[in-house]
């Protein structure tokens, strides 16, 4: 628009100076007194018969007024002497000797030269005006085509960039003034694009290791496990089983770690596999007396009804809840479980210190440990409530934690057949 705006201005600065060329060039009219002359002399001779003037002077508008000021010539015309004046026409007194008898008025030269280079002015003007006014259209709308609307096309496409599409290309035209700067800008598409493929690809090579690395794992704690179990059978001395027993149980520990992390990375890499079928609530009690190691849970009545799960998947759930509410409250569980519409609502309530209000979307992300957990000093991977909240979102159910300022509760909606 800037552009515009200025040949605009320079139009108009041209029309003024072409105005003042018509205006000031053209050389001042100077009177024909005997022109004049010759018309009041005509008039004079042919009073009588003033018809004359018309064949003498053809291309000149005469009129001739009486001493009283009416028109005499032409007949009926409807001039007067007065008009005449008003409209600018030069008046001539017609004399015979020093006797007044009529007077002749003609248009005065001079006013009709400048009316005449009026009008040619106002038509230059205008025609100038007008091929200005198109060529500011042509110039903007050249400007819009190749200047403006290459550039607002950059700047969609820096914006799809910067929101992640990286799939669409930028387009271009051959009559694009700036076809070297757009195709580079396409080049960096095509590299960020094939970067940010290396990029997944190295992330999922890395989450494979880590998989991989995680099942191999689970082979040495075994055996490790077994022969604490054998050892606990042959051996007698209290020392040794006691050894054996600390042993066990940090074994443990790894094991479950180990497994955590190899259904974490199984989730990231989209093969933690849910495969639910119809069971009976009963089945419930049977999972949550499997995890419960320290027989603290008091659970009261399960409501019969048939639910939708992955029976193996819910005992990694409430494995998990279990596990942390020892780990880090070590009190009682209460288990609570009611109908609710389309689900089944299991709590598991532990009475420990809880977790703040600030903290309580924020236990379900991954790696992510409370205040309270790193202040008790227990060793954890922060993937226990995460894991069981995918689990849950697999089976079409829901994981919410609320505390109230004493205990933790953990909420498992579970789907009803």
């Amino acid at each position: 628009m800037r552009y515009v705006r200025t040949l605009i201005l320079l139009s108009a600065a041209v029309a003024c100076c072409i105005g003042i060329f018509f205006i000031t060039g053209r050389q001042r009219y100077e009177p024909d007194i005997l022109f004049q002359n010759d018309i009041t002399e005509t008039v004079r001779e042919n009073m009588g018969e003033l018809s004359v003037l018309e064949k003498k002077f053809p291309d000149t508008e005469i009129y001739v007024f009486d001493t009283e000021g009416h028109c005499i010539y032409p007949e009926n015309d409807g001039m007067t002497l007065v008009k005449a004046r008003k409209s600018g026409s030069l008046c001539m007194a017609v004399t015979d000797g020093s006797r007044f008898i009529a007077t002749a008025a003609i248009p005065d030269p001079v006013i009709s030269e400048y009316g005449m280079a009026f009008d040619r002015l106002t038509l230059s003007a205008v025609i100038l005006f007008l091929v200005l006014t198109a060529a500011a259209v042509s110039f903007y709308l050249y400007v819009r085509r190749n200047i403006l609307k290459p550039f607002r096309r950059m700047k969609e496409f820096a914006g799809r960039i910067a929101a992640g599409d990286l799939d669409s290309p930028l387009e271009m035209e051959r009559s694009n003034m700036f076809g070297i700067f757009t195709e580079s800008f396409d080049i960096m598409r095509e590299e960020l694009k094939a970067s940010k493929a290396r990029e997944t690809e190295l992330k999922r090579k890395e989450k494979e290791l880590a998989a991989e690395l995680s099942h191999d794992l689970k082979t040495p704690i075994t055996g490790i496990n077994t022969i604490c179990d054998v050892l606990s059978v042959k051996v007698s001395d209290e020392y040794i089983l006691g050894k054996v027993g600390g042993i066990q149980k940090k074994t443990q520990q790894m094991e479950d770690l180990v497994s955590d992390l190899l259904t974490a990375a199984l989730d990231d890499l989209g093969e933690m596999t849910v495969n639910c079928t119809d069971e009976s609530s009963a089945v419930l009690y049977d999972i949550i007396r499997a995890a419960d190691t320290r027989s603290l849970t008091k659970t009261g009545t399960v409501p019969e009804c048939m639910i939708r799960i992955d029976t193996k998947r819910m005992a990694q759930v409430i494995g998990n809840i279990i596990s942390n509410s020892y780990k880090y409250a070590d009190t009682p569980i209460d288990v609570e479980c009611v109908r609710a519409g389309d689900y089944l609502r299991l709590s598991l309530t532990d009475h420990g210190m809880g977790v703040p209000a600030e903290e309580l979307d924020l236990i379900m992300n991954k790696f992510y440990r409370g205040r309270n957990a790193k202040d008790s000093g227990t060793e954890g991977s922060g993937l226990g409530l995460y894991i069981a909240s995918a689990l849950m979102a697999k089976m079409n159910g829901e994981l919410i934690c609320s505390s109230r300022g004493e205990g933790l509760t953990v909420t498992l909606m579970i789907l009803l057949s």
